[in-house]
């Protein structure tokens, strides 16, 4: 059970990325070819969804702030989703990028589900 409690703590966000996606794949490759079962894709899936939350909480201290058309929002489960349409995008550095479309995903910590 303590198990089961760990991996459901790492959203499966990072799945959708580029990474993700080519991992994905990869995985499935060696399924068909027979290399590998589909309880361990998932486990390798499941440490993915982990190291990457992980690494871009620890790592990443960057901060950019975003201006547009907020073209669709929703809630389910506690996860935010905005879909912001063009919009600019300011870094750190002062650069500004023109984005066509941006999707802003919120969720909540897991830390936070201890204090209930």
């Amino acid at each position: 059970m303590a198990a089961n409690r760990q991996s459901s703590q790492y959203y499966e966000l990072y799945r959708r990325s580029s990474i993700g996606m080519q991992l994905t794949d990869a995985l499935d490759e060696l399924i068909q070819s027979g290399h590998i079962n589909p309880v361990l894709a998932m486990k390798v899936l499941t440490q993915f969804d982990k190291s990457v939350a992980e690494t871009l909480n620890k790592k990443v201290k960057s901060k950019s702030s975003l201006k547009g058309h907020l073209h669709y929002y929703r809630s389910c489960d506690e996860v935010w989703t905005f879909i912001v349409k063009d919009a600019m995008l300011k870094l750190d550095n002062g650069e500004m990028l023109p984005v066509s479309r941006a999707r802003i995903v919120a969720c909540k910590l897991g830390d936070s589900s201890a204090a209930k």
